[in-house]
């Protein structure tokens, strides 16, 4: 018995042999260097008139420098630990997780009618960032080792939703509606490439559905921001006036932008201009081609991310990557649809471009692992 198990580690943590996905790490650090850039160039002006930045024009990237300083490495790390490890580790990642949504509604941080940040040791964390990749490793972890159950009702897809209650439960509490519809999605397409029968996918979805616009419904100034996108100028200087300040930035960028350094709506006029909403800058002076090009680099890394799952010959590794592609363009998705008003407001930052620490370092650390999977799926 001992000889089988110790066999079956072999086989389970063998060493990995293969290259990672060398272009994926290229356009991860391309887009960490311009997010650099952009960062100082649309908190410059902000932070230098700003008493709670000490009137210091380098306090959002002297910040940025410092996170990406240990987010960077950590990725470098993660890609070399076999990714094997993480799913003896699902079970504690989602305890953790949940912890951490517990605490944030007992000591957290009130912003905004809403406690989404705990601060930890001097750093703000944001828990509902740390759930989505938690709930992620548990549901890959659990589906791997049940795949032959995971068209049961009963043990296979009660189990998960149970989880996903107690997560998206927590971070609406919060109030944070608008995260927990995405922690949701982003736990549906895993049950469904997990392989739960398609007829409770559909029902699932539909439910989904129904349960959103109940919850929309029940709270008016949900509704408000739901339906404000749609028409921003019919309250201009309220809920409309923060995505009519990006469309003026997006639209007088032009083609090709004012130029690195030249956005008038950075100039106090677009608040958050720094994080949710610097794709708005970002266009203003690269123009619609920059926007396109960035959009671009993001579409080759969950391209590469779906391809590295298919090709991966273990379960749980061909899970987690899908289950880091889907929450990276989800991400991506939802802020420039945001941005652009295709979609109501919500603060998601724009990965590796945004100031934010738990942000960078978290997608950091999962393209890490990503890195890690494509060395096995090459051996294909």
């Amino acid at each position: 018995m001992e000889q089988k198990k110790e066999r079956k580690n072999r086989i389970l943590y063998k060493k990995q042999e293969g290259s990672l996905d060398f272009s994926i790490l290229l356009v991860v650090t391309v887009l960490c260097a311009f997010g650099l850039v952009m960062v100082f160039s649309a908190s410059y002006y902000y932070a230098l008139h700003t008493k709670g930045c000490n009137y210091d024009g380098y306090y959002y990237l002297k910040r940025q420098m410092a996170y990406m300083a240990l987010a960077y490495p950590l990725m470098l790390v993660l890609s070399k630990v076999n990714y094997r490890y993480i799913q003896n580790l699902g079970g504690a990642a989602l305890v953790i997780s949940l912890g951490l949504l517990v605490a944030v509604l007992a000591f957290g941080k009130e912003l905004n009618g809403g406690k989404r940040w705990l601060e930890l040791a001097g750093v703000s964390v944001q828990p509902s960032e740390v759930a989505k990749f938690g709930l992620i490793f548990y549901m890959c972890g659990y589906m791997s080792r049940h795949r032959g159950e995971m068209r049961s009702f009963t043990k296979g897809l009660s189990p998960m939703l149970l989880v996903m209650g107690m997560v998206c439960g927590l971070i609406m509490l919060q109030p944070n509606m608008s995260m927990a519809v995405i922690v949701a999605g982003i736990g549906g397409i895993l049950l469904y490439l997990g392989g739960i029968d398609v007829r409770y996918f559909l029902g699932l979805a539909i439910a989904g559905a129904v349960l959103f616009v109940i919850l929309a419904v029940a709270q008016p100034y949900r509704l408000a921001r739901i339906t404000s996108f749609r028409d921003p100028w019919k309250d201009p200087q309220g809920s409309g006036y923060q995505l009519i300040q990006a469309l003026y930035a997006i639209g007088s960028g032009g083609w090709f932008g004012k130029g690195l350094g030249n956005s008038y709506q950075k100039l106090l006029y677009m608040t958050y201009g720094e994080s949710d909403f610097i794709f708005a800058i970002l266009c203003e002076e690269f123009g619609i081609v920059g926007g396109i090009v960035l959009i671009l680099l993001y579409t080759w890394i969950v391209y590469r991310g779906m391809r590295i799952s298919l090709m991966c010959p273990n379960k749980f590794g061909s899970l987690l990557a899908a289950g880091i592609s889907i929450v990276f363009g989800m991400q991506v998705f939802i802020n420039i649809a945001v941005v652009t008003g295709l979609a109501p407001t919500t603060g998601q930052p724009l990965p590796f471009i945004s100031a934010g620490g738990t942000s960078l370092i978290i997608f950091m650390g999962a393209m890490g692992i990503l890195l890690n999977i494509s060395r096995e799926a090459q051996t294909i």
